[in-house]
């Protein structure tokens, strides 16, 4: 059988299309291997603006830099923590109220809906929920870091676009045989929503790595403190002092002005490593999930 012979306007469209899938790939990767590469050459290759795909000077003195400080450790542990827990909260919170709202038959379902789609776009403000989280006494306590923002609007309205997409023969099914609703969603439905279950615990747990602001407002504690605290902490102080050395002298502030710009990319890889390192477990997943909420044929 032969093969049908792509026209002259095909290759030049399958052309055009790989050249632009080439600089999308170039401008996500080339960022990656910029910062990566810059976090292991010399301060002075980094300050001078010679880096610009490979590492020079060989270098691991913004890492000893970083790990020198000894709340490195305990802010890897308490973010760890926080992560795990403050996504194993919002699954816990998100998905069965997704499902519930995707049941035409829940009463108030248009009320419930308005509600959240209200709180999605607007809040109370950043001193009304200081005072109540004051008032609750979970001023500088763990437990502020997983409960805030515990519940989605966006990830819940996902949760349930995935869950009306259901065949209703299955749980149809499963009522006949005497399951109960709780039943139901733990043994039928969730054994075939891993797509959503991987896409959810991938928001999840970045949103809660990358989380810093709600620990920089509500937490006073150093022990308490999560990992991106910790390094934000350790680059504004190294910021700092090289400005405070610019009267010292020039050859030793441009030293340590050098030094503070080495260390954002160190920082950088870092506070993104872990998540980098865990992606690749959960991709199979997502790329499933990339669907969600598209339409069936």
């Amino acid at each position: 059988m032969s093969k049908i012979k792509a026209s002259r306007g095909d290759r030049i469209f399958n052309a055009v299309v790989h050249v632009i899938i080439a600089l999308i790939v170039l401008t996500v990767v080339y960022p990656l291997v910029y910062v990566l590469s810059c976090s292991f050459s010399s301060p002075s290759m980094v300050g001078s603006g010679k880096v610009w795909l490979l590492p020079k000077g060989l270098t691991l003195i913004g890492y000893e830099r970083v790990f020198k400080d000894s709340m490195i450790v305990r802010g890897y542990a308490n973010t760890i923590g926080y992560t795990i827990v403050g996504t194993l909260i919002n699954l816990i919170v998100t998905m069965p109220c997704g499902y519930a709202l995707s049941k035409k038959t829940l009463p108030g379902r248009g009320v419930f809906m308005a509600f959240f789609m209200f709180i999605m776009y607007f809040s109370g403000g950043m001193i009304p929920t200081f005072l109540l989280v004051n008032s609750l006494r979970l001023y500088n306590t763990r437990a502020i870091l997983v409960i805030l923002g515990a519940f989605s609007t966006y990830n819940c309205i996902i949760c349930r676009t995935f869950f009306l997409n259901i065949p209703k023969e299955l749980e149809e099914a499963a009522e006949i045989d005497g399951s109960s609703v709780y039943r139901t969603f733990f043994q039928i439905v969730m054994p075939v929503s891993k797509a959503l279950l991987g896409v959810m615990v991938l928001y999840f747990a970045v949103g809660h790595w990358n989380s810093y602001f709600t620990a920089l407002i509500y937490i006073n504690n150093e022990d308490y403190k999560p990992l991106q605290l910790v390094l934000r902490n350790i680059l504004v102080e190294e910021q700092t002092s090289a400005a405070m050395m610019t009267e010292v002298g020039d050859d030793y502030a441009n030293e340590r002005r050098q030094l503070a710009q080495l260390l954002r990319y160190s920082v950088i890889v870092v506070s993104a490593a872990p998540m980098l390192m865990i992606y690749p477990f959960l991709q199979k997943y997502f790329d499933q999930g990339v669907m969600i909420g598209s339409v069936k044929g």
